[in-house]
């Protein structure tokens, strides 16, 4: 990457970045109020405690909580912590999510990729990342994963990785691995489902697919590290509950966040971690 390929990527991260402090606002309402079957556009932001609307000076991401120094301007009431670091955690996560693809998009994606199709291919797995935090955060809160979220990804994102597929010179073999990943989850799922119903849920089988979509897209070492990670982080952090005695080994553990934190392993790591393997095993 050339000087000026790099100074564009770190602006345009940046950017990036910023908008994700945004989306992380908008974030902090479809957590709150999906759950509760709320619509996400109306009422209008409002403080809990004395149902004052919420000014747009007093709702600028991080700034205005800390500004107010985490209370309500008119009642004073305490507004949690929690909103800040999930409109910070979203703008550090998109910022992450545009580096890594754009170090993708100049070193593996083929030749005659256009600026259009990386554009889209990158719109696809930021809206990935706000999925999965909303995703995250509602499966810890509330044991499920909603459907008004899931199913919809799977038009998103096979809408937007399809066309960049087709832009970036027709780049079949990352269409044909995303329908692989796709089917190959939601089936494996569905069958752990079926065999073991009290440690897996129907929502956590839609989301498999979801996140199939996407890993296959990205390679089939992202595929396989992703689908398998999923285990391996949620297995650690159900030893960690049943060490400090927060859980005994029959407890019901919410699986989605781990299921996403394992996808975003694969993403990120998981073809350099798959070919890394396979040299080991000198059949790279």
């Amino acid at each position: 990457m050339t000087g000026e390929a790099q100074i564009l990527a770190i602006v345009g991260s940046a950017f990036v970045g910023v908008f994700g402090l945004l989306v992380g606002s908008f974030l902090n309402v479809v957590i709150y109020r999906v759950p509760n079957g709320m619509s996400v556009v109306s009422p209008p932001s409002a403080c809990p405690g004395c149902g004052s609307g919420i000014k747009g000076y007093d709702n600028v991401p991080v700034f205005s909580w800390l500004a107010l120094r985490g209370k309500c301007r008119s009642c004073r009431e305490s507004i949690s912590a929690r909103y800040p670091l999930v409109e910070a955690g979203v703008g550090v996560f998109f910022a992450l999510v545009a580096v890594w693809w754009w170090a993708v998009s100049t070193s593996s994606i083929p030749t005659g990729s256009t600026i259009a199709g990386n554009v889209l291919a990158l719109v696809a797995f930021l809206w990935l990342a706000g999925v999965s935090v909303a995703l995250a955060l509602i499966d810890l809160d509330t044991h499920k994963l909603p459907n008004v979220i899931v199913l919809p990804s799977y038009f998103v994102g096979g809408a937007l990785l399809t066309t960049a597929g087709i832009l970036n010179n027709a780049d079949v073999d990352a269409l044909i691995r995303a329908a692989v990943g796709l089917t190959v989850m939601w089936v494996a799922y569905f069958l752990m489902a079926m065999l073991y119903p009290g440690g897996m849920g129907f929502g956590d089988v839609k989301l498999a697919g979801v996140l199939g979509l996407y890993l296959g897209f990205v390679g089939w070492g992202a595929l396989v590290v992703g689908a398998f990670a999923a285990f391996f982080f949620g297995g650690i952090y159900a030893i960690a509950l049943v060490i400090l005695k927060k859980a005994g080994r029959k407890s019901g553990i919410p699986f989605g966040p781990w299921m996403l934190v394992g996808a975003w392993a694969g993403i990120f790591v998981g073809n350099a971690l798959w070919t890394s393997y396979l040299s080991l095993l000198g059949v790279a």
